[in-house]
C-alpha cells in the first residue's frame, strides 16, 4: 500500500447551491489536513455558485456542460441522456488529466457528470447523500458504485433495499468553524458573537437565514415581523437578505420602522458567530443547515422550501421537528403574525428554549469530513495521516 506522504490526486464533484458545496470544500480541507500535498481540485459548471465558492477556497474548478435534473425542463429533459453522457466524458478527462486516485460525489446535478466520468475512467467513486430523500443526481450516482455515505440515517427509508444495506451514515461535513463550534463551544462564544453583531445579552435575537442566495418569503415575513416588533427594546432581527434583495429589504426596513429592531445584511461571513449569537433562527430546511442546528443545538422554526425535488426539505426538517429541536412552519403559513405567534411564547418560556438547544442528537456531523476524507483516502489506497478518522471509518466497514 502506498502511504500518505505519496502523491494523491483526489477530485470532487460539487455545484450548484452551497448546500453541496460547502460539504465538499470541508471535505477537501479534510483531505488537505491528511494529505498536505494532495492535489484536490472540483468538478461543476458555470451556473452554479462553485464559480465564486471554490477558487475563493484555494481550490481548482474544473467546468462541464450539464444541465439540472429538474422536470421543469420540458421537452429538454429528453436531452439528458446525451447531455449527461457528453458531460461524463468531460469529466472522464479532468479526472485522466489529473491523475485522480479517487472521485467525491457530494450530490446535486453537477456532480453527476463526476461520478459518471470516474466511472469511465475506472476510478473508485464515493458518493455522499446529504438530504433526507435522496436527489435524482445520487439515485442515478449510486448505482455507478458500491460506495455511499449518508447525512441522516433516516435517508434509508427512501432507498432500495440493497442500497440501504450498504450505505454508511457518516453525517454532514462541516466547514471548519461551524464543526468546532460543539454546543459547549457556542456558549463559550456567544459573548463575542453578540458584541459582533451589536446585540446585549439582555436582548432576543433572531435570525432569519434563507440559504445561500436568501430566501424572498422568509425576508418578506421578516419584513412584517419586524414591523411588528419595532416598538419592542428586547428584540432584535438579523435578517439574511442575499445580495440582491440587500437594498431594497433596507430602504423597507426604513420606511416601516422596522430598522429599530432589524438590520440587513446580504451575506453572514462568519456562521459560527451567528449560530453562537442567536436565540433563534428562522430557515429553510437545507441539509447542511439541519445538520449545522443539530450539531450546534439553535432552536429554529423551519421553512421548507416547497418546491424541493420529492420535498426533502421537509423530510430534512422532520430530523429536527420531530426530535422537538425545531418548529415546522409550512412556506404558505410564514408570515410575520404566525412567526410572532411561534416564537413569542418560545421567548416567554426559557426553560423551553433550553430544551429545544439540547433536544436534537448532534450525531457525528462534525467529525463528518474527516470520516469522509478517511474513506477516500482508503478507496485510494492511502493510509491517513489521522489514524482515528481512518479507524471510525473502518469500524463502520468491519
Amino acid at each position: 500500500m502506498a502511504t500518505a506522504d505519496d502523491n494523491l490526486s483526489v477530485v470532487i464533484g460539487a455545484g450548484g447551491t452551497g448546500g453541496h458545496i460547502y460539504p465538499g470544500l470541508a471535505v477537501a480541507d479534510a483531505l488537505r489536513r491528511a494529505v498536505p500535498h494532495a492535489v484536490i481540485s472540483f468538478i461543476g459548471t458555470e451556473r452554479g455558485l462553485e464559480t465564486r465558492l471554490i477558487p475563493d477556497a484555494g481550490y481548482r474548478l474544473h467546468t462541464v456542460d450539464m444541465i439540472p435534473f429538474d422536470s421543469s425542463l420540458g421537452a429538454r429533459r429528453y436531452l439528458l441522456p446525451a447531455d449527461l453522457l457528453r458531460s461524463g466524458r468531460q469529466a472522464q478527462r479532468v479526472i485522466e488529466e489529473q491523475g485522480a486516485h479517487v472521485v467525491v460525489g457530494m450530490g446535486g446535478y453537477p456532480s453527476a457528470p463526476a461520478v459518471l466520468g470516474a466511472r469511465m475512467a475506472r476510478r473508485p467513486v464515493l458518493v455522499h447523500e446529504s438530504n433526507a430523500v435522496p436527489g435524482r443526481a445520487n439515485r442515478f450516482a449510486a448505482t455507478l458504485t458500491p460506495h455511499l455515505a449518508l447525512a441522516f440515517d433516516r435517508t434509508r427509508e427512501h432507498l432500495p433495499a440493497r442500497t440501504a444495506l450498504r450505505a454508511e451514515t457518516v453525517g454532514m461535513p462541516l466547514v471548519s468553524d461551524v464543526a468546532g463550534l460543539d454546543r459547549g463551544g457556542r456558549a463559550a462564544l456567544r459573548g463575542e458573537a453578540r458584541r459582533w453583531f451589536g446585540v446585549p445579552e439582555s436582548t432576543r435575537l433572531v435570525l432569519f437565514n434563507g440559504g445561500s442566495l436568501g430566501a424572498a418569503r422568509l425576508t418578506e415575513a421578516a419584513l412584517q415581523l419586524a414591523s411588528r416588533w419595532r416598538g419592542r427594546p428586547d428584540v432584535q432581527l438579523v435578517i439574511k437578505t442575499g445580495p440582491g434583495a440587500l437594498e431594497q429589504v433596507r430602504a423597507r426596513l426604513a420606511t416601516e420602522g422596522g430598522d429599530r429592531v432589524a438590520t440587513a445584511v446580504g451575506y453572514l461571513d462568519r456562521m459560527d458567530l451567528a449560530y453562537a449569537a442567536a436565540d433563534v433562527m428562522v430557515c429553510r430546511a437545507g441539509s447542511a443547515t439541519v445538520a449545522e442546528l443539530s450539531s450546534v443545538g439553535v432552536p429554529a422554526v423551519l421553512v421548507p422550501y416547497p418546491h424541493a425535488p420529492h420535498d426533502h426539505q421537509t423530510h430534512n426538517a422532520r430530523v429536527l421537528s420531530d426530535a422537538g429541536a425545531g418548529l415546522l412552519l409550512p412556506d404558505g403559513e410564514a408570515t410575520g403574525d404566525r412567526l410572532a405567534g411561534l416564537i413569542e411564547p418560545l421567548f416567554a418560556d426559557p426553560a423551553r428554549l433550553a430544551a429545544m438547544s439540547t433536544a436534537a442528537a448532534p450525531g457525528t456531523h462534525a467529525l463528518a469530513a474527516d470520516l469522509m476524507a478517511a474513506w477516500a483516502l482508503r478507496l485510494a489506497g492511502r493510509a491517513p495521516a489521522n489514524p482515528f478518522s481512518f479507524q471510525a471509518v473502518e469500524r463502520n466497514h468491519a
